[in-house]
Formats: C-alpha cells, sequence, structure tokens
C-alpha cells in the first residue's frame, strides 16, 4: 500500500488525485463536526444574502448558511457513492470472478444476464429500481449497487479469464486443491487491481448519480443536506440567488473529479506496461 501511494504520488495525474480525495475525506470526516452555523436554523432577517464575512457562501430562503449546509452534506453524499460502490463492485467482482473461473453453460448465463443489464443506462435502471422498491436513501444506494455491478463482472470475468490459463493456476489445480482456494488465494488477489481501478473511478459516477436521484426525488429527502437536494431546493431561486445552486453544484464536480483522477492514477501505476 505505502509503495502505490509512493507511486501515486510521483504520478502527476495519480498526486493531484491524492490530493484531491485526501481533502475530500477530510471533509467527509470533519465537515459535519465543524459548520460555523446550525445547517437547520433560520434566519428570516438574512434570507437570500449573497457572500459575506458572515455567510462566506451565502444564505438560502429561509436565512440558513449554505456553508454549514455543504459542509453536513458531504458526509452523506461522499458516503453514499463510495458504500454504493463498495457493494456494486464486490458483489461484481464475485460474480465475474466465479462466472469466468467455471466457465461454460454458466458463464454463458450470467454474461447474458449482464449484458441486458449493462444495456440500460444507470441512471434509468437505477430510477427504475428506486421506483419500484421505494424511496430512500438506503434504497437508491442499492439500485446505484446493482446498475454497476454487472459492468465490474464483466471487467473481473475478463481478467478471470486469463488468470485461469497460467500457470500457478494449473498448479494449484494440479496439486488438487479446492476450487475455493483457487479461487481466492490464486485469483482473486490478481483479479483485484482492475477491479480496484474500475471501483475508483466509478465511485465519481455514484456521487453524481446519487445527486441526480436526490434531485429528481428519488435519493436523500428533506431536511437532509445531501447536495443533490440542495440543488433541487434551490432550483426556483436560481436566477434570483445563483451561489445556492453553484457552490453545492462545484462540491460535486471537485469530489467527482478527485476521484477520476485518482482512478487514472491508479490504472498507470498497477498497469505493469506502464510501469517505469
Amino acid at each position: 500500500m505505502i509503495r502505490i501511494i509512493t507511486r501515486l504520488w510521483s504520478h502527476p495525474i495519480g498526486r493531484l488525485g491524492l490530493i484531491a480525495v485526501g481533502f475530500n475525506l477530510l471533509l467527509f470526516i470533519f465537515g459535519p463536526m465543524l459548520p460555523p452555523y446550525d445547517p437547520e436554523a433560520f434566519g428570516f432577517t438574512a434570507r437570500l444574502t449573497g457572500s459575506s464575512l458572515a455567510h462566506p457562501f451565502g444564505t438560502d430562503e429561509f436565512g440558513r448558511d449554505v456553508l454549514s449546509r455543504v459542509m453536513v452534506g458531504s458526509r452523506n453524499t461522499i458516503g453514499f457513492g463510495v458504500l454504493s460502490t463498495l457493494i456494486g463492485t464486490t458483489v461484481g467482482a464475485a460474480i465475474g470472478i466465479v462466472s469466468g473461473y467455471f466457465g461454460g453453460l454458466f458463464d454463458e448465463i450470467v454474461m447474458r444476464f449482464a449484458d441486458a443489464f449493462v444495456a440500460i443506462p444507470n441512471l434509468l435502471l437505477s430510477m427504475l429500481i428506486v421506483i419500484a422498491i421505494g424511496v430512500s436513501t438506503g434504497n437508491a444506494i442499492l439500485a446505484i449497487a446493482v446498475s454497476f455491478a454487472p459492468s465490474i463482472a464483466r471487467v473481473a470475468r475478463s481478467t478471470t479469464l486469463t488468470i485461469r490459463q497460467t500457470d500457478y493456476v494449473k498448479a494449484a489445480e494440479a496439486r488438487g486443491d479446492s476450487t475455493g482456494y483457487i479461487v481466492l488465494r490464486e485469483i482473486a488477489p490478481n483479479v483485484m487491481a482492475p477491479v480496484i481501478v474500475e471501483g475508483t473511478i466509478r465511485i465519481s459516477f455514484a456521487i453524481m448519480l446519487g445527486a441526480t436521484l436526490s434531485y429528481l426525488g428519488l435519493g436523500a429527502q428533506p431536511p437532509a443536506s445531501d447536495w443533490g437536494l440542495l440543488i433541487s431546493e434551490a432550483r426556483q431561486y436560481m436566477l434570483r440567488a445563483p451561489w445556492l445552486v453553484a457552490w453545492p453544484g462545484l462540491a460535486i464536480a471537485v469530489v467527482s473529479i478527485g476521484f477520476n483522477l485518482l482512478g487514472d492514477g491508479l490504472r498507470d501505476v498497477l498497469n505493469p506496461r506502464v510501469r517505469d
């Protein structure tokens, strides 16, 4: 792990990704603890005021401090993206590894189901799942995880098909090692590099999808401070108070770009073909 971080730091894109994700991590941990105001405290004498020393990000239609609401919402939004991606990546990798190792009819059936899900855009599939099982943050996380799993499964399967033909896997089979041992000890660790890269990049997509679902009323519900919900609530004041949309939108962009940069850096660092 230390070696990977060191290589990332020496990689220009990886360094930017580490800095951005490190900042996001600090925001995730400490953001809800350090808001200058109570994010739900009304201030009717300071409604829709622009940036000032007292309120650097301005205030909303109820006089609530936008900076405080963005800081508190960081944990919901970033946590949403990381958790949904972690679930989808874990499930998808397990499916892809098992399918690729066993092959045959089982592999054909699993991959055709995966292809059918991949053909549906992630946002549309997530919306359909949430509408079917009910609107809540937990269901939105599950929906995005389900929408990501088939693509991760295809990545894991393609890598497994290559690893399955290697000498060390053949040797393990010749020794009579159990299927579980071969899958968990010989194949899974060698599949993790491309899966981790894909999962890291998909965190940014998960954050944007989660914000979109909240914007459409299918994710976080009031009075939560989710960034997508903040943008949704500010729609009718967008021309009068553009900062209500600009600040949470900028926060989403910064977090998404950070994870994308980290994923690009990991792709180069973990790819043996481009190592120094």
